[in-house]
């Protein structure tokens, strides 16, 4: 390609979007992704996600030890690979509270309320079975239920309901509140990534360029601050250098889009400073801000050898992988996080824990999974007043980040935190689940514990549920990151699409919001093209 008239740093679930919206409006494009392509069946198998975390197709950021959580390191893997998260995450299609984008507008995001929003994530949407006010039926991105429910799953949503909460067949309508079974990123028992519904659809147009294992450096920029193009690594280990006529959109998610400004020379005059990084503007929020959800688990063991993955070993293995690669059904057809629910635990009059509900004993990244067969509920605290930052550790783009995850380090979060996991063990002896449950493992067989011991247990087990945001906050102050245009503030040319421009997390999983943020961006730069090709014509 010759020189593109935008670069997309980033081909994940937004760059993705990005990509796609810019080539059907017929601009060249430069779709730049550090990670390798979306080509393992494990990406597409939506009950295998498990085995990509950790692999090649994922970065594993770390913290430095954090107080909160008893001076354990936070770690927060993010997708690498095409699609980005989208690739590697459990599938769950949540937007939020319409009073999160509210909020967000009053903070200063004009023209991000609910009532602007939603209308986007209706275009962006293409679901199955549910249209009217809240649902898109003619979008890119497919929405689905589960094509697999586990006995687990159908037994939580039922003890749910035998301790009070509302069944809710769409957390995405009229009313989060409620317990019920998650729509899905997937379609015909696959996964729908962004890399296999957006950037599918126009993937062999000659106006795209797709590049992969391409490790991105810095931006620059002219004398007038306008962006020229970026450096990068290329897949053969080479530097190089591409010009680009028009923008430069970061897509790179909210801990290494900080990262590249700052190595670009935006952000902190301090950290610029600190590692003689020439100053291009000051930014001082850039890496400030950042927050992430975490979640704490109550394990129950069962009765009986049921759980999800007790079932994919041996000839079962065998029969599973063969029934989904004829069929597209079965075992391995589960996004693993059928289930969950939305509780006000705090009488706000809107939920502020989510579960996620996983019918088998589940590890993460940083530690094996219980042996034998269980159920995993999660409660996680939806609007964290936790903060924490990035920082660059030297000037060199490859090295590690300073990593302050900010982790529990406010009590009300761990308050809130406690009075999910009373929930969810109150859930687990309900008598759906009393049925199949034997005993409680963690935190406690016992079924009186005190808030005390309860609280150890979340400062002790508390971890991501790999919802990293904030680091480059959106707003119409003069310390905002961003305008509400996207634009990066100080500079020209630049703009930022995805999670770390949240001002503050939206109330459940982040992967439709971003797609969301992209769409938006999107608009943003086709319209601000069309404006410059009006005024020149004029």
């Amino acid at each position: 390609m010759t020189q593109p008239d935008y670069i997309v740093v980033g081909g994940g679930s937004s760059g993705c979007v990005m990509a796609h919206r810019l080539t059907q409006a017929g601009k060249k494009v430069l779709l730049l992704e550090d990670g390798p392509p979306d080509d393992s069946l494990f990406v597409h198998m939506p009950a295998t996600f498990v085995k990509v975390l950790g692999s090649k197709r994922t970065v594993i950021y770390e913290s430095d030890p954090q107080p909160g959580v008893n001076g354990r390191i936070s770690y927060v893997p993010q997708g690498r690979t095409l699609g980005g998260g989208s690739s590697v995450n459990a599938m769950i299609y949540i937007r939020g509270q319409a009073r999160d984008y509210d909020d967000w507008e009053a903070q200063g995001c004009t023209g991000w309320g609910w009532r602007d929003v939603l209308p986007i994530f209706r275009r962006a949407e293409n679901h199955m079975r549910l249209g009217g006010d809240y649902h898109g039926n003619a979008g890119p991105l497919r929405v689905s239920d589960t094509r697999h429910r586990h006995p687990l799953s159908l037994a939580f949503v039922k003890a749910a309901q035998q301790r009070g909460l509302v069944y809710n067949d769409d957390f995405n309508g009229r009313d989060q509140t409620g317990v019920g079974f998650y729509h899905t990123t997937t379609f015909d028992g696959q996964r729908g990534s962004t890399a296999t519904t957006y950037l599918a659809a126009v993937k062999d147009s000659p106006n795209l360029e797709i590049k992969t294992g391409c490790y991105v450096h810095k931006l620059l920029f002219d004398d007038d601050k306008r962006v020229t193009g970026v450096e990068y690594r290329n897949s053969k280990g080479a530097m190089e250098r591409v010009n680009v006529s028009q923008e430069v959109i970061l897509c790179a998610g909210a801990l290494a889009t900080p990262k590249i400004l700052m190595l670009s020379g935006i952000g902190p005059q301090s950290e610029l400073s600190k590692h003689g990084i020439e100053q291009i503007a000051v930014s001082a929020q850039v890496g400030e801000n950042f927050q992430d959800h975490l979640e704490v688990s109550v394990y129950g063991r069962t009765k009986a050898p049921i759980s999800l993955f007790g079932q994919d070993k041996g000839l079962k293995a065998l029969k599973n992988g063969i029934q989904w690669t004829l069929f597209r059904t079965g075992l391995l057809s589960s996004n693993v996080v059928e289930s969950g629910c939305f509780v006000d635990t705090a009488g706000e009059g809107r939920p502020d824990i989510q579960f996620h509900v996983v019918p088998t004993l589940m590890g993460d990244v940083d530690r094996e999974p219980l042996k034998g067969h269980g159920i995993t509920l999660s409660p996680c605290f939806l609007r964290p007043r936790s903060r924490g930052s990035v920082r660059l550790r030297s000037a060199v783009a490859e090295d590690r980040m300073l990593f302050d995850s900010g982790a529990l380090s406010v009590q009300e979060d761990v308050d809130a935190m406690v009075r999910g996991v009373r929930l969810a063990r109150e859930i687990l002896r309900a008598p759906a689940l009393a049925e199949l449950i034997d005993h409680e493992l963690l935190p406690s067989a016992e079924e009186e514990v005190s808030d005390e011991a309860l609280e150890a247990h979340v400062r002790t087990y508390a971890k991501t549920v790999y919802h990293p945001a904030g680091t480059c906050r959106m707003g119409s102050d003069a310390q905002a990151v961003v305008s509400p245009q996207l634009e990066v503030n100080g500079v020209k040319g630049v703009r930022v699409a995805d999670a770390s421009v949240m001002p503050t997390l939206i109330s459940g999983n982040t992967n439709a919001p971003v797609i969301m943020i992209a769409e938006r961006c999107a608009e943003f730069v086709l319209g601000s093209a069309k404006n410059d090709r009006t005024h020149r014509t004029s």
